[in-house]
């Protein structure tokens, strides 16, 4: 198992840089999307469940939330509206490899910015982070 670099850890002179919290159970998802958003200058950190998310969201919020949909304890959808009230200014971008039009809604409904279905590409997700940063 991967360990998380917690935002924490990063020396306060990068103070000014996007951080990017990755939640995703799947690991290589995790270490590909923080390789490559770290190579283009994003400070980023890892979680793989809901309720470590959670934690790493007290001790330091990130810019931009990469959430996956379906974790082990619980639903990246249903959490959303608890991060909304809590940090308001964090861009969400749901990723989810079980795409369907009631998700879809319910995404946008609680002001997900980006619902992108999995598998996706490099290019797509540079995008999409470029867009809200």
């Amino acid at each position: 198992m991967l360990t998380p670099v917690s935002f924490s850890d990063y020396p306060p002179i990068i103070a000014f840089m996007k951080k990017i919290l990755i939640v995703d159970d799947e690991e290589d998802i995790c270490y590909f999307l923080s390789r490559s958003l770290s190579k283009r200058g994003f400070i980023t950190d890892t979680s793989y469940s809901l309720s470590q998310a959670e934690k790493q969201l007290e001790v330091s919020t990130p810019d931009i939330l990469l959430l996956d949909n379906h974790l082990p304890d619980g639903k990246g959808i249903d959490f959303v509206p608890k991060i909304n009230q809590k940090y308001p200014a964090l861009k969400v971008i749901m990723i989810t490899a079980h795409d369907s039009p009631e998700d879809r809604l319910k995404a946008h409904n609680n002001g997900i910015q980006y619902f992108l279905s999995k598998p996706f590409s490099l290019a797509t997700i540079n995008q999409i982070i470029d867009s809200v940063a």
